[in-house]
């Protein structure tokens, strides 16, 4: 049997009263901005990851307007470790075209919300919801498996004809009434109880109504899509230093965009070791190559795996190696305040530690 949507949010709201999370960050004073950044920073990534990053741009970039108008390179600079970068230079691009065409007020139209850069339909009613008790129903990641679960609705969540039956049964589940309030506890259950892996069902309001719970089913719901082989990749990374010990910096580029980690800076990368070597010939002179070897950086993408494998030189800076809007020497002492992946910033705290600077 199918439960009731009107018994689903009339339970999940008293679960919510006494089990839900009320004093995240985001939560107090719950303006469009404050949340739509919170929304952005927290897809794909945990709320407990989240919650300092969130702190240090929310006191950096207090409005729309000061996010707008900083350097791309802080944002990325207080993005580094997040991931999925591109979610950071959407946000930008959004902020300015709030500004740009609503006079940094968000919209407080479904569709108009729904067209600004990096916000789909479902972030867009999350904003609405939380920052105006809007009735707009969500489906993020979480809504969509304690859907699937407590409906019983099969199949992959990436179809869609499946994704239509999710968003029917979003909407029919979403009250008149405490919207806000709803939103945020069907977030918080899929996040804290109806878990991917291990769901807490003995705990769970909807133990009794849960078609998976019921059948014994958590681990079919929601579908999967068919496992593909993940290609793997293989590049160069030359790490050109330069400096006294205590004084040292490794030349960086910024990344183009789109692409692997576009606008953040590293290291010059190479399809190819000869590749490399004939880049380091011709862009920096004379070496001395450094003996001991870097490990390689094994990285997991969201379609594939890459492998970079360090080459380590020393160079002084000449004529050929200025610095530019796209190119600068990294000081590890002093680090300028930019965007790195965070492999390459891991990478660098080596290079800082005993064994790299000995």
């Amino acid at each position: 049997m199918t439960p009731a949507p009107r018994e689903f949010s009339e339970r999940l709201l008293s679960w919510f009263d006494v089990h839900g999370r009320h004093s995240l960050p985001w939560q107090q004073n719950p303006t469009p901005y404050r949340v739509w950044v919170s929304e952005v920073m927290l897809q794909q990534t945990q709320v407990a990851t989240v919650i300092p990053y969130y702190q240090r741009f929310m006191q950096r970039f207090a409005s729309v307007e000061a996010l707008a108008a900083a350097p791309v390179d802080e944002v990325m600079h207080l993005w580094t470790g997040l991931g999925y970068y591109a979610r950071a230079r959407n946000l930008q691009a959004c902020a300015r075209a709030v500004v740009a065409q609503h006079g940094g007020v968000f919209p407080r139209d479904l569709e108009a919300m729904n067209a600004l850069p990096g916000i789909g339909r479902s972030t867009a009613g999350a904003i609405l919801a939380l920052a105006h008790d809007e009735r707009h129903p969500i489906l993020d990641g979480n809504v969509k498996r304690v859907l699937a679960r407590v409906f019983g609705i099969a199949g992959d969540p990436g179809a869609a004809a499946v994704n239509a039956t999710l968003w029917a049964t979003a909407d029919a589940c979403t009250p008149e009434r405490r919207v806000g309030a709803y939103t945020q506890a069907i977030m918080d259950l899929g996040a804290t109880t109806c878990t991917r892996s291990r769901p807490a069902c003995t705990v769970c309001p909807m133990n009794t109504l849960c078609v998976a719970a019921r059948k014994g089913r958590q681990a079919e719901f929601p579908g999967r899509k068919p496992r593909r082989t993940r290609p793997a990749r293989e590049a160069i990374l030359v790490i050109a230093e330069s400096g006294a010990k205590g004084a040292r910096s490794v030349l960086v580029e910024r990344r183009p965009s789109p692409g692997i980690w576009g606008g953040l800076w590293s290291p010059p990368q190479f399809d190819t070791e000869q590749a490399a070597l004939e880049w380091c010939a011709r862009e920096l002179g004379e070496l001395r190559p450094v003996r001991e070897a870097l490990a390689p950086i094994a990285h997991a993408f969201t379609h594939f795996d890459l492998q970079l494998r360090p080459i380590r030189v020393v160079c002084t800076p000449g004529s050929a190696v200025r610095e530019g809007d796209e190119r600068l020497w990294y000081s590890l002492e002093s680090p300028p305040r930019v965007g790195l992946p965070q492999p390459i910033r891991a990478l660098f705290e080596r290079l800082m530690s005993k064994a790299g600077m000995g």
